[in-house]
């Protein structure tokens, strides 16, 4: 992950916040990680009891122990030996246990997420809705992965030039 997040302070110092946003940052990390060992318990331990996960193909799981279930049954089969990547591009904080994270990713086959030193093109997206939990541990609250369609967006910006993003 790169540090390209921002955080917004909502009426708080900046250093809780920065160790908010490394916390949150490690939790990701922890998701990677358990997904690159193919190890779907320590990957549903990521999220809430009560979690929602809605995956790029549009399957809803329910819960860290379900994510986590499925999760291994993908990485026995069709997500044997791949690798998360992820690269946080805005990190914002609503109140002082929650924020939403929106991410670039793309899940890899192989060892090294990198290819010659670069990521490549990150073809997928997710907002993450994390929350700190009485623990007073970040977990993943909620996930949406959408798979991006640059050819669309292209279109729609070429012939509707409003529908571009300010930040793109």
């Amino acid at each position: 992950m790169t540090e390209h997040e921002t955080t917004t302070a909502n009426h708080h110092t900046a250093a809780p916040r920065a160790t908010d946003a490394a916390a949150i940052r490690a939790l990701l990390e922890r998701g990677a990680a358990a997904w690159a060992d193919g190890d779907g318990t320590a990957y549903g331990a990521c999220f809430t009891e009560d979690a929602t996960d809605v995956t790029y193909v549009g399957t809803v799981y329910h819960g860290g122990e379900e994510i986590g279930r499925a999760h291994q049954a993908l990485f026995d089969s069709f997500l044997k030996g791949t690798r998360l990547i992820l690269d946080i591009t805005d990190l914002r904080f609503y109140g002082t246990d929650a924020a939403v994270v929106v991410t670039r990713g793309d899940v890899r086959k192989g060892g090294t997420p990198e290819q010659g030193g670069k990521q490549g093109k990150l073809g997928k997206l997710a907002t993450y809705t994390v929350v700190r939990e009485a623990d007073g541990r970040w977990r993943i609250a909620a996930v949406q992965k959408t798979q991006r369609k640059p050819l669309m967006e292209a279109v729609s910006f070429r012939f509707q030039p409003a529908t571009r993003p300010a930040a793109n």
